[in-house]
């Protein structure tokens, strides 16, 4: 206690000595630190309050206890004062850290500390904060999930898990079916109304769903599907912009976990009202009707065989051991249901993104490049349609090429990556095109118009190549599939044309329905029935025919297959005559049409040609293509 005040009373005395400047760094430490400490007055002693006050203004407190700071400065101080009137001013400077708002070196400044630390919040709440882009598309929050949306999505989860552990077919549409309803159901609950569009996206993804009833080919029911997913997306979002129609298909990611936690959150809501008088009528009534169906079911399934096969051919089999797998179908075709209803109650708003536009070039310094590019398809296309009216003997003689066929392959791929590549350029173009005003516009148009003319005229060309390679060589799954994307692209050309003369505001729309319909054709002709059709027509003409080929095309090209004579016959469907066998016993919601066909075909007119004999005519050897 001795040693406490005699540090008090010599703080009281350095401060008297130093007179209203140290007054101020008396008051101004004691705010510093919280304490409510009174001005000094000259002549008086300062509060031991004001001592730990000038401990904190002044240099070396900033790790120290405010007890141990003011017991250090008012020691400080006293000890100053004794020394006379220059120590006076010397403990005033040491106490405080000399004048206001500007210390030494190694003094602290509050101030710029409290700046330096509401920059460094500023930074970690802009670093935490979501992009402005995520801002944007972010969507409404969605209505309460119906009961309706409930029942639809777990009818779409029995469906996938009972029609699509067996593979692809009619079941799929069937399980898809309430999957559309569930997204109906939170349409209505949000208020949405269908229009054009829409209804245009609806009907196109449920017509592509047709094409794995329809087809045995993976690839063509492959396309489909994802088309099909695409066209979902369109008309569930709503789209109409290039974003919109590129970016889509990714915001089901985002529907399927908000979905979850959306159906969750009704689940709870209705679990504190759900009572046993409201579920146990609906639980006594399934049971009934389950009870019905399988002693009735039984009984007219003994006494008819008739019915008990058809009977048996409608109930999917399930087996222990397909639980798992059943399982997993069962929630995945629960949670897409739930993504495509939560998609269309609150979908993210991808027409909010904006592409910012290159800047705008000069007419010459845009036009030239082009117009280079512009005289270059013009003399090519020239040298072109020269050999189309008769050149071909010429140019098979200056290139060295031995037939048409081969000068054909030799070109077919590089005009079709020319394709490609023009429209990549028209897109650059026009992000740095010149808007000055109306004159610049006509101008892009016709430089553009000009290049897109003389790209068709490419397409044509690499087109009639391909004729001539199929000629020579036969159909195949790789020559109509590219032969189908040039065609494609054509169509693209010729839409960018229009767009030019009438608007680009729906061009991006028309180009994804061009896209499906392009899909959507290319499975409904049967690319393997194609390839089959237009080998069999060669082989009757010359007599020229690639069994081994044969052998892995689907059960689709059975049909034309089926015309050949034997051996030929048998020994171009032995590949799917085993692929059939081994599969075995399909049900009907797992069976396509092209499969049905080919088992009654072969169930018909069994295979007859040896293995020896279909040894010999070259099936079962390895064939490359040229």
């Amino acid at each position: 206690m001795a040693g406490g005040a005699a540090v008090q009373g010599s703080a009281a005395r350095g401060a008297g000595a130093q007179g209203p400047a140290a007054q101020g760094f008396a008051a101004q430490g004691s705010g510093a630190q919280g304490a409510a400490a009174e001005p000094a007055k000259p002549g008086s002693a300062a509060p031991a309050g004001s001592g730990a006050g000038v401990a904190a203004a002044g240099g070396g407190g900033a790790t120290a206890t405010p007890v141990t700071a003011a017991a250090a400065g008012g020691a400080h101080a006293g000890a100053a004062a004794s020394a006379g009137p220059a120590g006076a001013g010397a403990g005033a400077g040491a106490g405080s850290g000399g004048p206001v708002g500007g210390g030494p070196a190694g003094g602290f400044d509050a101030s710029a500390w409290q700046a330096r630390q509401a920059l460094i919040q500023q930074q970690r709440a802009r670093a935490a904060a979501p992009a402005a882009w995520a801002v944007r598309i972010r969507p409404v929050e969605a209505a309460p999930i119906r009961t309706a949306t409930l029942i639809a999505a777990l009818v779409a989860g029995l469906a996938a898990a009972l029609l699509l552990g067996d593979g692809m077919g009619p079941g799929l549409l069937v399980a898809v079916l309430p999957a559309i309803a569930a997204a109906y159901f939170a349409a209505r609950a949000a208020g949405r109304k269908a229009r054009p569009w829409t209804v245009v996206w609806a009907v196109g993804c449920v017509a592509l769903l047709v094409v794995p009833a329809l087809r045995d080919s993976a690839w063509p029911a492959t396309l489909a599907i994802l088309s099909a997913v695409s066209l979902a997306s369109l008309a569930l979002h709503g789209v109409r912009t290039w974003p919109g129609v590129l970016f889509s298909p990714f915001g089901f990611v985002d529907s399927a976990v908000n979905g979850v936690g959306w159906a969750w959150t009704g689940l709870r809501s209705r679990s504190g009202g759900l009572g046993r008088d409201r579920w146990l009528p609906v639980a006594k009534a399934a049971a009934v009707a389950l009870g019905l169906l399988v002693v009735f079911g039984t009984l007219f399934a003994s006494a008819d065989a008739a019915f008990a096969d058809l009977l048996g051919d409608l109930t999917p089999e399930v087996s222990v051991g397909d639980g798992p797998v059943r399982i997993l179908l069962f929630v995945l075709g629960a949670v897409l249901a739930l993504a495509a209803a939560r998609t269309t109650a609150a979908p993210l708003r991808w027409d909010r993104l904006r592409i910012a536009p290159g800047r705008a070039r000069s007419r010459l310094e845009w036009a030239l490049p082009l117009v280079v590019l512009n005289l270059l398809f013009a003399g090519f296309n020239a040298v072109q349609l020269a050999v189309l009216f008769g050149g071909y003997d010429k140019v098979l003689k200056s290139t060295g090429h031995r037939s048409y066929a081969e000068y054909a392959q030799q070109g077919f791929w590089q005009l079709l990556w020319a394709t490609l590549l023009t429209l990549v350029v028209i897109a650059l173009a026009l992000r740095w095109a010149p808007r000055g005003g109306a004159g610049d516009r006509r101008f892009v148009r016709a430089v553009l118009g000009t290049l897109c003319a003389l790209t068709l005229v490419v397409v044509a060309s690499a087109l009639r190549r391909m004729d001539f390679y199929v000629d020579a060589y036969g159909l195949t799954r790789l020559r109509v599939s590219v032969a189908a994307m040039e065609l494609w692209l054509g169509l693209v050309l010729v839409l960018i044309m229009a767009a030019g003369v009438f608007g680009a505001r729906w061009l991006p729309r028309a180009v994804a329905g061009s896209a499906a319909a392009a899909v959507l054709a290319f499975g409904l002709l049967s690319p393997d029935g194609m390839v089959a059709e237009r080998n069999v027509t060669r082989f009757q003409q010359d007599a020229k025919i690639d069994l081994a080929y044969f052998q892995s095309l689907s059960a689709d090209a059975a049909p034309a297959l089926d015309r050949l004579p034997e051996p030929q016959r048998s020994c171009a469907l032995r590949g799917i005559n085993d692929e059939l066998a081994e599969a075995g016993d399909v049900p009907w919601y797992a069976m396509s049409l092209g499969e049905y066909r080919a088992r009654k075909i072969l169930r018909e007119r069994p295979l007859k040609a040896s293995y020896e004999d279909c040894s010999r005519l070259g099936t079962f050897g390895s064939r490359v293509e040229p």
